[in-house]
């Protein structure tokens, strides 16, 4: 089984591109989404965010997604902190995840893989792109935050001319050129080697 990470900035439209490979029967991870859950019940993450954030990071047992944001946002050293717990998590977690698939490859979407080290993880990476303006739209209307809210966490996360250099694949997600062609053509490069 191909283990294939897709990635891409905030607004890309990571998430959107996966439903396509879904509706061809093919499971996602979603690793934001996971990570968020772990840092709920994994005891030993919950452990390394109250040592460092103090007990008030949760509130009856959840943890304070607002405030964690607002704390790594603005400390750059708080947010390596955080991810070099979350990452190990979400890998063991996306490891068993793995086992209970059955399709010729998967899919682990998360924002970071290259800027995290994390690309070694994958027989493949896919790069979602759009153009800076169209995500930050995006964004805009989904979180109901301002373009600069959006700019600063852009900020955190490497620009695509780096990243396209780094992927195997590339699906545009511009609102120009259709998405549905851009997957297929990968899909079946997946099916076509996991029968090689």
């Amino acid at each position: 089984m191909y283990k294939v990470g897709i990635t891409g900035g905030i607004g890309s439209g990571k998430t959107s591109v996966c439903k396509v490979f879904e509706t061809l029967g093919i499971p996602a991870y979603y690793a934001d989404t996971r990570a968020k859950q772990l840092m709920n019940t994994d005891a030993e993450l919950k452990a390394e965010l109250e040592g460092r954030f103090g007990e008030g990071i949760y509130a009856d047992g959840t943890l304070n997604q607002g405030k964690l944001a607002e704390i790594v946002f603005n400390d750059p050293t708080a947010l390596e902190k955080v991810n070099s717990w979350v990452h190990p998590a979400v890998a063991r977690d996306f490891e068993y995840w793995c086992s209970q698939q059955t399709s010729p490859y998967v899919l682990e979407e998360a924002a970071i893989i290259f800027e995290s080290g994390l690309a070694q993880r994958f027989d493949k990476v896919i790069l979602v792109t759009a153009p800076e303006h169209v995500r930050i739209e995006r964004v805009c209307a989904r979180d109901h935050v301002s373009s600069e809210a959006v700019r600063k966490r852009m900020d955190n996360q490497w620009r695509d001319e780096k990243k396209i250099a780094l992927a195997d694949f590339i699906i545009h997600n511009d609102n120009i050129q259709p998405i549905i062609p851009q997957v297929l053509k990968i899909h079946n490069f997946f099916i076509l080697h996991s029968q090689i």
